[in-house]
């Protein structure tokens, strides 16, 4: 498998549910920006997710995608909508969902019920931080719940959002994966 191959992700060979936000207009920029939503994700990613899955569904829990491989061309759209580096990396640098290494999430319930987590996905304040003080805590415990998850099956979180997981030192050893691989991602 080549090193920038990407790996389909969907609801029946993965067991998670996909709500790819930046396929619809429920998004920070509050209009699609992608055209279709294809779930896509680096080889070594989809792995640890798929042990994400499995320990999640220890706790009887399942995962929800709001965002995995992001084109770079859609990194731009998002940094020129908010082009603040606590919450959208800046596209010169490059986001490690542009190489297919990162993936925005959150949990469910065995019924399909979104856990509280106390913001939104793409809510970019300070009560989205890991950790913020001011939140009840059973809103605590199911982020300290998902973050257990995603650390044990091989993820690193950034501080800034609660449901941004990613492959431990993708900026420096992943390329940006510019094409979507051969995977067909338009942007509106």
């Amino acid at each position: 498998m080549n090193a920038t191959s990407l790996v389909h992700i969907t609801p029946e060979t993965h067991g998670v549910e996909i709500d790819l936000a930046y396929a619809t207009s429920g998004n920070i920029t509050g209009k699609p920006i992608y055209r279709q939503a294809h779930c896509l994700l680096l080889a070594q990613a989809e792995a640890a997710l798929r042990r994400a899955v499995d320990i999640a569904g220890l706790a009887g829990c399942i995962l929800r995608i709001f965002d995995a491989y992001r084109p770079p061309q859609a990194q731009h759209v998002l940094w020129d909508f908010l082009p603040d580096a606590r919450y959208i990396a800046d596209p010169r640098q490059g986001s490690n969902h542009s190489r297919g290494a990162a993936l925005d999430l959150t949990l469910t319930d065995a019924d399909g019920q979104a856990l509280d987590m106390g913001t939104g996905f793409d809510d970019m304040t300070l009560a989205s931080a890991h950790f913020h003080a001011g939140l009840p805590q059973a809103v605590q415990r199911n982020r300290l719940l998902l973050l257990g998850i995603m650390h044990a099956a091989g993820f690193t979180h950034i501080a800034s959002e609660w449901w941004h997981y990613e492959l431990p030192g993708s900026r420096i050893a992943l390329p940006l994966i510019e094409d979507g691989a051969g995977h067909t991602l338009r942007l509106m």
